[in-house]
């Protein structure tokens, strides 16, 4: 316990150390954007090769690749039930906000701390979840507000492998379905990139972090915030306690199902007319819940 403590502890002074470099106008929210880059197409994609370079391809990472998609289709149309009499922007915004999950800012570099074997877990479970916040969250939505489709197939396949986590994910999987092994100088590189992704994701979501919020869309984020968590705790009890699992696989499908809201959420949100105040402090306050529901889970799970 002791140990998780001091590990959430830990996230949060780095959190609070972009934070601050923000405030005091050493660093700006247009740094952040260029840590994104260097995370998602260095660090990241470093760690995914580093931890699926040794798996044994099987039945259960194919059922968390699976998850991935149906949690996300599963919230996307409750937060389109409950949303039905609001207008079509925040109904968007209510269904970005619920779905997808902060896997690799966020809830890797989390677990990765506690439980390193159950790093595969969360990747396979990412590309489901990758799948859906590139396109088919869009795709979605659009059909449950009635919107003119813009979102297709073939536009969700190119955005996927535009996306080098993706990238990675695809050619390590089928690099461990034939059994070919990288180079052990190789992977000794990419460990030494792949060590820095938890630091530089913890700083990252400080620079981005956000406490202000006008009043008028208060009732809207509180709303939002308390679905998504809703639905959240539906999940980590249904694998906790109704759906038989391996006791890691249980502890990762629980912690993930209160994850913080992904970077897609926020991007889509925004490009959907929702204004910026507004999604930046629904994804922090995200943040700030989901650390304080994961260390809980991992004290009393762990």
């Amino acid at each position: 316990m002791k140990e998780i403590l001091l590990q959430a502890i830990g996230f949060c002074f780095v959190i609070f150390l972009g934070y601050l470099m923000k405030r005091i106008g050493l660093l700006s929210k247009a740094d952040g954007g260029m840590l994104s880059v260097i995370i998602v197409n260095i660090t990241l994609p470093a760690t995914v090769i580093v931890s699926l370079a040794n798996v044994v391809v099987s039945g259960t990472l194919f059922f968390l690749l699976a998850m991935g998609i149906v949690l996300n289709i599963l919230v996307i149309l409750i937060g389109g039930k409950v949303s039905k009499k609001r207008s079509i922007l925040e109904q968007k915004f209510q269904m970005y906000s619920m779905s997808g999950y902060n896997i690799g800012n966020f809830s890797l570099p989390f677990i990765q701390g506690f439980y390193p074997l159950a790093v595969p877990f969360l990747l396979m479970f990412d590309i489901g979840n990758s799948v859906m916040l590139t396109g088919g969250t869009t795709l979605l939505i659009d059909k449950v507000v009635g919107t003119k489709e813009e979102t297709t197939f073939k536009k969700i396949v190119l955005a996927l492998f535009k996306s080098a986590p993706f990238t990675a994910y695809m050619v390590m999987l089928l690099l461990r379905i034939i059994q070919f092994n990288l180079p052990v100088e190789v992977l000794g590189v990419l460990e030494m990139i792949a060590k820095a992704n938890g630091f530089l994701s913890m700083f990252m979501i400080g620079l981005y972090f956000e406490l202000r919020l006008p009043k008028k869309a208060l009732h809207l984020v509180k709303e939002v915030l308390v679905w998504r968590y809703l639905c959240g705790a539906i999940f980590a009890l249904l694998f906790a306690f109704v759906i038989p699992l391996d006791p890691l696989l249980r502890i990762v499908l629980v912690v993930l199902s209160v994850a913080p809201m992904p970077t897609f959420s926020v991007i889509n949100s925004v490009k959907v007319g929702m204004p910026e105040e507004t999604v930046g402090f629904t994804s922090s306050a995200s943040i700030l819940i989901s650390l304080v529901l994961m260390t809980l889970i991992m004290m009393f799970m762990g």
